[in-house]
């Protein structure tokens, strides 16, 4: 059986890690280079490094701090932030990324994602999705969720797997640092429209949140949470302890 796996996110904002409730009111937390130490140690399975203000803002991702960030983890690094051309791509994987993220960058320019399978091979490239749910739709938002697209989300998602994409990030808008637990139903809809990973992003408070992820939704992949691994609320090593006791595959 395959292990479920645990991923703490980097959310880097002028080369510190912060985090906020719904993309909004961000605090400084650490260095994105003494985090990714203490999580390589820690037992993460794998982790996610987001440069949150390089699409807003108009710029590339910055490459300084992520070189230094990667150069310090020994498990598989995914990285997005600013990716918009294939030139993006290549740099960011030189800089010692193992998978790359796009998500407004693949919405103004769609082709992006299979350009970059055919390169790289589609477990290179990783479709993330931020998602909220407007008027009963879900919609995808772009610019760090600063911008609504009106597009419906879970035909995006699909559309950009068909193109390439090998796997899938999705992250609640609505369950951001709320710390409630995972956006189920959103979840579902996805996994049941994909045939790639997909990765649960926003809301987890709680070890008990990645127990009913796992239980409730099985065909989920991984987990992904940021505060609560960072502010030492949840600690990787307990999480894992509880989900092999639930019966749920882990690596330890």
């Amino acid at each position: 059986m395959i292990t479920k796996r645990i991923i703490p996110c980097l959310d880097v904002k002028d080369g510190r890690v912060v985090k906020g409730t719904k993309f909004k009111d961000l605090n400084d937390v650490s260095s994105p280079v003494e985090l990714a130490k203490f999580y390589t140690e820690a037992g993460a399975d794998e982790l996610v490094f987001y440069d949150i203000t390089a699409s807003s803002d108009g710029r590339k991702l910055f490459t300084e701090i992520l070189t230094e960030t990667a150069s310090n983890v020994f498990i598989p690094l995914t990285v997005g932030g600013g990716i918009s051309t294939i030139e993006d791509f290549d740099r960011v994987l030189k800089c010692g990324a193992d998978k790359v993220s796009v998500n407004s960058g693949a919405i103004r320019n769609p082709s992006i994602i299979g350009e970059a399978a055919r390169l790289y091979g589609d477990q290179c490239v990783v479709i993330s999705a931020d998602v909220a749910l407007i008027d009963g739709v879900y919609r995808v938002f772009a610019k760090g969720a600063r911008e609504n697209t009106g597009m419906e989300a879970i035909d995006w998602i699909k559309r950009c797997v068909d193109m390439g994409a090998g796997e899938v990030v999705v992250n609640s808008i609505d369950t951001d640092g709320v710390k409630k637990g995972f956006d189920i139903p959103l979840l579902k809809k996805v996994c049941e429209a994909v045939n790639v990973p997909v990765i649960a992003s926003g809301g987890a408070g709680c070890i008990q949140d990645f127990i009913d992820l796992f239980t409730e939704i099985p065909d989920i992949d991984a987990g992904l949470a940021a505060s609560i691994f960072h502010f030492r609320e949840v600690e990787i090593a307990d999480l894992k302890d509880a989900m092999a006791k639930a019966g749920i595959p882990a690596r330890i």
